[in-house]
């Protein structure tokens, strides 16, 4: 975990510094809070446009399935800050292992409830027949 932490940080660091060089290059005062204010506002309007596209094509067919993206979202998100949260305060050990382990369980459990609602769905359809 602590390699593709550190391996991610490089990326990131790359592309800081690259964005940084550019912007002196252009002539550009920004410091770093407008940067991130920039950056930030840019990747963040362009994810909400994508995500918003793709939600609107899926609520055509499945609330459920945008509640499962979003759950699935929050959990990646919480399940990183756990392993980032022990590795910070030594209170357990910080393993990527742990973040597949934490979200195969939820995708068990959600496969889990799915057989239950089509299985309810199924005996409905059944009783009316009836």
């Amino acid at each position: 975990m602590g390699n593709a932490l550190k391996f991610i940080t490089s990326i990131m660091n790359y592309f800081h510094d690259t964005l940084i060089s550019l912007t002196k290059f252009m002539g550009l005062k920004v410091n770093d809070k407008q940067l991130h204010f920039l950056v930030i506002g840019i990747i963040g309007i362009l994810l909400f446009l994508v995500v918003h596209k793709l939600f609107k094509y899926l609520v055509k067919y499945s609330l459920t399935a945008i509640s499962f993206i979003y759950t699935f979202t929050v959990l990646v998100v919480l399940v990183f800050a756990i392993e980032i949260g022990q590795k910070v305060t030594g209170r357990g050990n910080m393993e990527f292992q742990d973040i597949v382990e934490g979200l195969w369980g939820f995708l068990v459990a959600f496969g889990i409830y799915l057989v239950i609602v089509v299985g309810m769905y199924g005996l409905k359809k059944l009783k009316k027949r009836l």
